[in-house]
């Protein structure tokens, strides 16, 4: 591992101001499962880590039935796969998140660090999508917020640039007609990245689809919305004709490469399977 300048500041205030200041040459650094092997490994380089564990509010984690979830950039994957309130709301990224990594990276990893590492197969990303989420981002004094899939520009990029500090994600409260689902498929049951992701968010009722959001992993640049797909079944009695003509539909709109984990036509494919059982899922999750 080449030597590398380390900061800690204190405030928000101090990290954007040091992290504007070193640009390029500086990387964040919070659960540091992925900087740190990156790193050692030299397929990252950093001048600068800058260190935001001891930045107050970054490990907030809220739930209530009005506002929804909402939780800070220090809030670590394993906190959302045990959380009851995480399991009972959002099964769709409880599963995500269970599905990631080891249980020891699990315990190290934050979800932010997952969404701003910016790979199309992380996969807490497709079921935040699915669901709507938004993001805080604090840059000098002030703060904005961002969809969370109008983030990505493609594989490790996003619009953040220095001096920004992702410091939390917000997601929309469900509903009782509301249902979710997330499908990972990969070449093994662990510690794998995904060959293809889907996470589905719906609301029906009575079997009719009134609102819907498909995002799919690993099968272009970025997390992308299967929009086509999802104004094909809004407003339509879900059946197993209109799931087969979604499945085809969310292959149609997927652009995926090959590689040594699979084939771009396998994961086309897989595409078209996982989205009618997602759907399903989600059809049969609702409370």
């Amino acid at each position: 591992m080449k030597s590398f300048d380390y900061h800690e500041p204190a405030s928000l205030a101090e990290a954007s101001a040091l992290l504007a200041e070193l640009g390029k040459d500086a990387s964040i650094i919070a659960g540091g499962t992925d900087l740190l092997v990156e790193l050692k490994e030299e397929l990252r380089s950093a001048l600068h880590v800058v260190n935001i564990k001891k930045i107050p509010g970054l490990g907030d984690f809220a739930y209530d039935p009005e506002n929804g979830l909402r939780f800070g950039a220090l809030v670590t994957v394993r906190e959302i796969e045990t959380s009851p309130v995480v399991i009972r709301n959002y099964p769709n990224l409880a599963k995500a998140a269970s599905l990631l990594g080891s249980v020891q990276v699990r315990n190290r990893a934050t979800v932010m660090g997952n969404i701003c590492r910016a790979s199309p197969s992380a996969d807490t990303i497709p079921p935040l999508i699915a669901d709507c989420a938004s993001l805080t981002v604090f840059n000098g004094g002030g703060e904005r917020r961002i969809l969370l899939d109008e983030l990505f520009t493609g594989p490790g990029r996003t619009v953040l640039v220095p001096g920004d500090i992702v410091t939390g994600i917000a997601l929309p409260a469900p509903r009782a007609t509301s249902g979710k689902a997330y499908i990972k498929h990969g070449r093994r049951k662990a510690m794998e990245l995904a060959t293809v992701g889907v996470a589905v968010s719906l609301e029906h009722e009575a079997g009719t689809c009134s609102e819907i959001r498909i995002a799919l992993g690993a099968v272009a640049p970025t997390v992308i919305r299967a929009r086509r797909t999802e104004a094909l079944l809004r407003g339509r009695r879900i059946d197993p004709a209109l799931l087969a003509e979604a499945a085809e539909s969310a292959m149609q709109e997927s652009a995926p490469i090959g590689n040594v984990r699979a084939s771009a036509a396998y994961r086309r494919e897989m595409v078209g399977v996982l989205t009618r059982r997602a759907i399903g899922h989600a059809m049969g999750g609702a409370q």
